[in-house]
This record gives structure tokens, C-alpha cells and sequence, in this order.
């Protein structure tokens, strides 16, 4: 099973990034995602979650208007859409899967599968 992130890099601050995670070894569809952070210094944090259909989804407060999680089950990919992006959202972003019940925000320890991270930084 592998979970693979990308899209992380280098952005000014105002500006926006699209994140993917690339599932292989499971079929996505079956599974609850979510996109975690952790910046330098903090405890890993929930960003967004999203029901194994699509149909729910939720937010951090840090993020919620900004960032958007979506998925494309046919294509096994998860999206995060980050626009308006600050410096407080420099992080190392990991995506991490779930076959729990779909329960919005869950803690990181629920998640049974997780991607290996993709590095956001957001200059001022």
C-alpha cells in the first residue's frame, strides 16, 4: 500500500497549490482520506477531510474558505486545493486514508495508511 503526495513547493504568499495524493495498492474509494501538516515545531494537525463518496467533507477553522479537499475515485487521487496561502500554512503536508466511518475531523491515529509528505512553503 502506498500513498503517494505531490504537488508541494515553493509559493508567495496570496498564492495557491494543488496538492494530489496517488493511491496504489488499495482501492481509494473504500477508504475516509484526509490531509494532515505539521510544521516545524507543532504537532501534526487535521487540514481537511472527506468521505469515502465524496459527499462530506471538513475543515480545519486555520483553513476553512481557503483550502478545498476533493476526490477522484476512477483516477484513486485525492486533491487539496490551497488558495490564499500564508506563511502559517508552511508545513509538510501528509495525506492518510481510513476504512473507519466517515466522522468529519478525525485524530491521526484513526488513519490506517499514510503518504510519505509533500513540503508547502509560503514566502512572505
Amino acid at each position: 500500500v502506498q500513498l503517494q503526495a505531490s504537488g508541494g513547493g515553493l509559493v508567495q504568499a496570496g498564492g495557491s497549490l494543488r496538492l494530489a495524493c496517488a493511491a496504489s495498492g488499495l482501492t481509494l474509494r473504500t477508504y475516509g482520506m484526509g490531509w494532515f501538516r505539521r510544521a516545524p515545531g507543532k504537532e501534526r494537525e487535521a487540514v481537511a477531510t472527506i468521505s469515502w463518496s465524496g459527499g462530506s467533507t471538513a475543515y480545519a477553522d486555520s483553513v476553512k474558505g481557503r483550502f478545498t479537499i476533493s476526490r477522484d475515485n476512477a483516477k484513486n487521487t485525492v486533491y487539496l486545493e490551497m488558495s490564499s496561502l500564508s506563511p502559517e500554512d508552511t508545513a509538510n503536508y501528509y495525506c492518510a486514508a481510513t476504512w473507519r466511518d466517515y466522522r468529519g475531523i478525525r485524530h491521526p491515529s484513526d488513519y490506517d495508511y499514510w503518504g510519505q509528505g509533500t513540503q508547502v512553503t509560503v514566502s512572505s
